[in-house]
């Protein structure tokens, strides 16, 4: 029993056949994008804190009633919950952009949920990777990598260097993306690298920043592929 209630104290999330189990009394937030007149988001905004215990369990499916809670909707739309998402390391997938003198941006695409941070009706991140020697350009690019919810992007200030993270508490977030349909449920957003432990026992790298799929229909489980888009999920705000 004491190594059954010490098991629930770690901090960590869990993947099952059905939800994510979570232990260790992560916080568990709901943020909105902050976006421009034109729907681009440039910001999160954080809505409300929203109450758990130590131990709770993450709808994985979608179809929960008690969303982002799980109500056992997985077993009556026999959810397929098989793992796909890449085992290999991040520092291997990931490909250098155009650099200048000033900042190294990489990109690992197979992480990427299009969420929209890296570009907007005037440039992209690919765009603004060579001109990072002026000071505000580089700013814009720094904020573009900081707000990706899935860490896709990473930055260095040069070749060889660590990579620069930015400093995120250890929580799960209930992300809410702002299309011009209306509000959306986005995938949960963890931070302050929590341990995830894949239910079919392979490795899973421990990152600052990762996006799971909430929908249950990426095609990169348990990682978001920004397939809810497809079928959205509306909520109120």
């Amino acid at each position: 029993m004491d190594q059954i209630i010490e098991a629930y104290k770690q901090k960590k999330i869990e993947i099952s056949e059905g939800p994510y189990i979570v232990t260790g009394n992560i916080p568990l937030v709901s943020k909105i994008q902050v976006v421009t007149e034109y729907h681009e988001p440039v910001a999160w905004k954080k809505v409300k804190d929203i109450p758990t215990s130590e131990a709770y369990f993450l709808c994985r499916c979608g179809n929960s009633s008690y969303k982002p809670l799980c109500d056992g909707s997985h077993y009556d739309i026999k959810f397929d919950g098989t793992e796909t998402a890449p085992i290999s390391l991040q520092a291997e997938r990931q490909e250098s952009l155009p650099m200048s003198n000033s900042m190294l941006i990489r990109m690992d695409a197979a992480l990427c949920t299009s969420s929209g941070f890296c570009a907007n009706r005037r440039t992209s991140i690919a765009e603004v990777a060579a001109r990072t020697d002026d000071v505000e350009v580089r700013r814009l690019a720094i904020a573009m990598i900081e707000n990706c919810p899935s860490g896709a992007l990473t930055y260095a200030l040069k070749e060889g260097d660590a990579e620069i993270e930015v400093n995120l508490p250890m929580e799960i977030v209930c992300t809410i993306e702002i299309k011009t349909e209306g509000a959306i449920q986005g995938p949960y957003w963890v931070t302050g690298r929590v341990p995830i432990h894949r239910f079919d026992g392979k490795p899973f790298e421990v990152r600052n920043r990762v996006a799971l799929c909430s929908c249950g229909l990426s095609q990169i489980k348990p990682l978001c592929d920004g397939a809810h888009r497809e079928h959205p999920i509306y909520v109120d705000i």
